[in-house]
């Protein structure tokens, strides 16, 4: 943690809610700046999207201005954060977009003609090329849209291994099954009628919020939204980048415009569950295949086969015919700012004196995190 030495919180107490990806990041940054840490989860270990989530560090796909700035300063800082703690296992891997029609390399060859291409490290490949630098993707496709920036880390490892560097630091207590019930100036007040006070206090809940939670946030623009993904038993051989195919360009704002414009309507059954094929090779060499962005309706539970089938057969077309069996499923929801009701990339307000919420970028909280704690003590 290299700020310690100059930093402008030593000595003081901050006070996290949230173990999630972003309450780890704040307790993180905290502690780099000298602080004493008090981190309060509600489970026994964070449960919701932080660790159900592809542990990509995204970049390519990121609007132009504040997203993608703060995406690039966030893909520095976990190459940084890996150094230090090892064991998130940071991989600087790049990643394919692989491209089956001529109007998906047309909305590739738009995106190099912009001039954030080059920051993005983005290149457009043909197939030949593809294979040279990942020769396991063996199915159909034309040409890949290579982005340098993209790189990945261990979603189910990463937290723990945070919290086990932040332990070390003898600043760090962690208090595991402690809701957040409540709040005062420079205080927040668990279920058990603890309270808990700081200098500094930053809320950083996720979607599955009730009680007091749901109350703090019920008027603030932000929607949830459903994920569905899976794991495949181990591949054979190493995926050296991450992969995405060209529906995702309808998904990410980079791409989205010309998308549009340019593709052919996606599958019907596709859409209604707005799905893009992302890929990305686990340590133990299984492969995290996903997603859909369903709105989150409260009260269903239920998982339905089609969307994965879809998701599965997309991933078979590309990766080919070793293509693992499906050994695990999850669902997941996230919070997200919504974009009817507001720009903003995520969600920050005081709530009280001292007392900071901070929500709100699901789909790249994963990806943003580090760059969005730094702001938090700028």
């Amino acid at each position: 943690m290299p700020l310690e030495s100059e930093s402008p919180l030593r000595g003081q107490r901050v006070v996290v809610v949230g173990g999630g990806i972003f309450g780890t990041m704040h307790a993180y940054f905290a502690l780099a700046h000298g602080a004493e840490v008090v981190h309060l989860e509600r489970d026994l270990v964070p449960a919701g999207a932080s660790v159900r989530n592809f542990g990509l560090v995204w970049v390519s796909g990121r609007a132009e201005g504040r997203e993608t700035e703060l995406a690039l300063r966030a893909r520095e800082l976990w190459e940084n954060i890996g150094y230090d703690v090892p064991d998130i296992k940071f991989r600087a891997n790049g990643s394919f977009t692989l491209l089956a029609t001529e109007a998906e390399v047309e909305v590739a060859q738009r995106a190099l003609a912009r001039p954030g291409a080059a920051r993005r490290g983005f290149d457009l490949m043909n197939r030949s090329e593809v294979l040279m630098r990942n020769p396991v993707i063996r199915g159909h496709f034309l040409a890949g849209l290579y982005c340098e920036r993209d790189a990945a880390v261990e979603s189910r490892l990463a937290l723990a291994a945070l919290r086990h560097a932040m332990i070390a630091t003898g600043r760090y207590t962690y208090h595991a099954g402690r809701e957040f019930v409540g709040l005062r100036d420079g205080a927040v007040v668990d279920h058990r009628g603890d309270v808990h006070a700081g200098d500094r206090v930053f809320i950083c809940v996720g979607a599955y919020v009730s009680g007091f939670a749901r109350e703090l946030l019920e008027s603030e623009p932000i929607r949830g939204v459903r994920l569905q993904m899976a794991e495949t038993e181990p591949l054979a051989d190493a995926l050296t980048t991450s992969v995405a195919n060209g529906d995702s360009f309808r998904y990410y704002p980079q791409f989205r415009t010309d998308a549009l414009e340019l593709l052919a309507e996606q599958e019907s059954a596709a859409a209604h569950y707005a799905i893009q094929l992302l890929v990305q090779q686990r340590c133990h060499g299984g492969l995290t295949i996903g997603d859909t962005h369903e709105g989150d309706r409260p009260g269903v539970f239920d998982a339905p086969d089609r969307p994965m089938d879809i998701i599965f057969a997309a991933a078979r077309q590309l990766v080919g015919p070793a293509m693992p069996r499906i050994e695990r499923r999850w669902t997941g929801v996230y919070h997200q700012m919504d974009p009817a009701r507001s720009d903003e990339v995520y969600l920050r307000r005081d709530v009280a004196r001292g007392v900071t919420v901070v929500t709100g970028a699901g789909g790249r909280g994963m990806t943003l995190a580090p760059a969005i704690a730094e702001e938090s003590f700028a």
